[in-house]
């Protein structure tokens, strides 16, 4: 009888250990989300990127969700990227020349795609 609570202690914990060592489960994105992935892919991901440190002409937007809320004193992240989409010259990230985003990404997007494209960016965090 030992011999059985020993192993199904050395069982239980074996399986512990094996748990602790999944992937964290993939999120699951809202369809505003999915749809502002799409939206980011054809306008925004030419020049930003969003893995690693990753930088194609402008800044990469990995953390983008818990950094911006602190590049603007009195701006929240969804402020941040929604005025640096639409006035991209009120503020230039260190180490970027000024004027390097399009000026007319409002033009290009329409209001839905705008905030489907906040709403994604949200997610990286």
């Amino acid at each position: 009888m030992p011999f059985r609570i020993l192993a199904v202690f050395l069982l239980w914990a074996v399986l512990g250990a094996c748990d602790s060592l999944r992937p964290p489960p993939t999120p699951v994105r809202s369809p505003l989300e999915i749809r502002g992935r799409s939206v980011f892919e054809t306008y925004c991901a030419r020049c930003h990127g969003t893995s690693g440190e990753t930088v194609i002409v402008g800044p990469s937007l990995v953390g983008i969700a818990s950094q911006g809320g602190s590049r603007i004193e009195g701006m929240d992240a969804p402020a941040y990227i929604r005025d640096s989409i639409l006035n991209p010259n009120a503020y230039t990230v260190e180490g970027f020349p000024e004027g390097i985003m399009p000026l007319d990404m409002k033009d290009q997007m329409s209001p839905d795609d705008l905030d489907a494209v906040v709403a994604y960016l949200l997610t990286l965090k």
